[in-house]
C-alpha cells in the first residue's frame, strides 16, 4: 500500500469514527481493518479512483457491523451510515479536533506525542515504542492509560476557541515540534508527518510561524549527511540542493504573520541561514538580534549557547566566549555547548584547545554521526586544516 495514502486515509478515518460514535478503539480498530482489507485486494484489484473514500467506506462497514453486533442501533448507526464513497460532508476538519484532544495538557508530554502519532499519524505502536526506546507492550499500556484519561477526564472531541485556543494552542504546538525535531534527527518521515499536521492548525501567528520554522529546517534534510552517513557541516552544506520552493513558502509565511513568540523568532533566525547565498554571506549580526529577543522571551542555557556561536560570529570570538561562560555548569555534558566552546576557541586562535574540546565534546555525542564529525573536526585542526560550524 502506497504509504503517503496511509498516512493521510488513516487519520481521517479515525477522526472521523471517533467523532460518530465516541469510541477511539473501535474507530482505530476499524481503520486498521479497512487497511488490512486493502493490503489484501489492491495488489490484485489495483487502487481506487478515491483511496481514502474507499478506507473511509470499509472501515464505516465495520463499524456499522461492530455496533449492530452489540444491540447499538442508535444514532451512531444512523450517523455512519451517511458516509458513502467519498469524503464526509464539511463539518470542520476531524483530524484537527483529534491533534487537540490528543495533544491536552491534561495529559503527559510523552502521552501527547505518543498518542499523536498512534491516532492522528497512524504510526505503528511498535514503531512509537521504539522511538521511546520502550517494549511494544509497555507502549501498548501508555496508549491505552492515555485513552482512558480522555475519557475520565471528558476531555471534549473539539478545536478550543477565543481564550481556550491561545490557553491550549502551545501544546500542540510543542507536541508537533517535538515529533518533527525526532524526525529532523533521523526520522524523515516523522518530520513530512509534522508538517503535514502543521498545516491543518489554525491559523494563528505561531502556528504559522512553526510551519515555516519546520519548512526551513527540512529543507537542507538531503544535504545534512554525505553517503557514509556522516553529518556535513551548515559551511560545506551544497545550497543548490536545498529545497528552495519550501524555502520560499516559509519566508513568504513569515511576510504575511507579526513576530509574536519563539517560534516566530526561531523561523526568523532559520530564515536568514536559509537565505544566505553562501555561509559566509550569513547575516550574523541580525543572526545575534534575534537570538538576543529569542533569550528575553524564551531563556534557556541551550538558546544561551546559541546565542554565544551566533555573537561570536557577527562580533568576534570573544564575546561569543564570553556568553557562553555566563551559562556556567547549567550544560556540563551537553555535547553542543562543548562543541560551541571549542569552534570559539579554535577561532580565536587556540588550536591546541580546540582540538582537546572538540574531543571532549566527541565523548559527549548522542549519536555514532556526530561523534565522527567531531572527531573528524579535532584531527583537521590538529592538522591545521580547521573546518567549521556544525549544522
Amino acid at each position: 500500500m502506497n504509504e503517503p495514502v496511509f498516512r493521510e486515509a488513516y487519520g481521517k478515518v479515525v477522526a472521523t469514527l471517533i467523532r460518530l460514535t465516541g469510541d477511539w478503539q473501535l474507530a482505530e480498530d476499524c481503520a486498521m481493518d479497512a487497511v488490512e482489507s486493502a493490503l489484501a485486494r489492491w495488489p490484485r484489484d489495483g487502487m481506487p479512483a478515491n483511496p481514502g473514500g474507499w478506507l473511509m467506506t470499509a472501515a464505516r462497514n465495520r463499524a456499522i457491523d461492530q455496533l449492530r453486533r452489540a444491540a447499538m442501533a442508535d444514532r451512531k448507526l444512523r450517523d455512519l451510515a451517511l458516509l458513502q464513497d467519498h469524503e464526509p460532508p464539511p463539518q470542520g476538519d476531524d483530524r484537527l479536533r483529534l491533534i487537540f484532544t490528543c495533544c491536552h495538557p491534561a495529559l503527559a508530554m510523552e502521552s501527547r506525542v505518543a498518542l499523536t502519532l498512534r491516532t492522528v499519524a497512524g504510526v505503528e505502536t511498535a514503531e512509537i515504542a521504539r522511538l521511546f526506546l520502550v517494549g511494544e507492550s509497555a507502549m501498548a499500556r501508555r496508549l491505552s492509560r492515555a485513552k482512558a484519561k480522555i475519557a475520565q477526564a471528558r476531555i471534549p472531541y473539539r478545536v478550543p476557541s477565543g481564550p481556550a485556543l491561545a490557553e491550549r494552542l502551545p501544546s500542540v504546538l510543542a507536541v508537533l515540534y517535538l515529533l518533527f525535531t525526532r524526525g529532523y534527527d533521523g526520522e524523515p518521515d516523522l518530520a513530512g508527518e509534522a508538517i503535514r499536521l502543521a498545516r491543518l492548525l489554525p491559523a494563528e501567528p505561531e502556528a504559522t510561524a512553526l510551519l515555516a520554522l519546520c519548512l526551513l529546517q527540512h529543507s537542507r534534510r538531503a544535504t545534512r549527511a554525505d553517503e557514509a552517513g556522516d553529518l556535513v557541516t551548515l559551511e560545506q552544506q551544497d545550497r543548490s540542493r536545498w529545497d528552495h520552493a519550501a524555502i520560499d513558502e516559509a519566508v513568504g509565511l513569515l511576510g504575511a504573520s507579526p513576530v509574536t513568540g519563539p517560534y516566530a523568532i526561531q523561523a526568523h533566525i532559520a530564515a536568514c541561514h536559509a537565505t544566505a547565498p553562501s555561509f559566509e554571506a550569513t547575516d550574523w549580526p541580525t543572526v545575534a538580534g534575534w537570538y538576543d529577543q529569542l533569550a528575553r522571551v524564551h531563556p534557556s542555557p541551550v538558546v544561551e549557547v546559541n546565542r554565544a556561536v551566533a555573537h561570536g560570529y557577527a562580533h568576534g570570538p570573544r564575546p561569543g566566549l564570553k556568553l557562553l561562560a555566563a551559562v556556567g555548569d547549567a550544560l556540563d555534558g551537553y555535547a553542543p555547548a562543548a562543541a560551541a566552546a571549542a569552534d570559539l576557541t579554535e577561532r580565536a586562535g587556540d588550536r591546541g584547545a580546540a582540538a582537546e574540546l572538540f574531543r571532549q565534546a566527541a565523548d559527549l555525542a548522542g549519536s555514532d554521526a556526530e561523534r565522527r564529525a567531531l572527531r573528524k573536526r579535532a584531527d583537521a585542526i590538529s592538522k591545521q586544516q580547521p573546518m567549521r560550524c556544525k549544522n
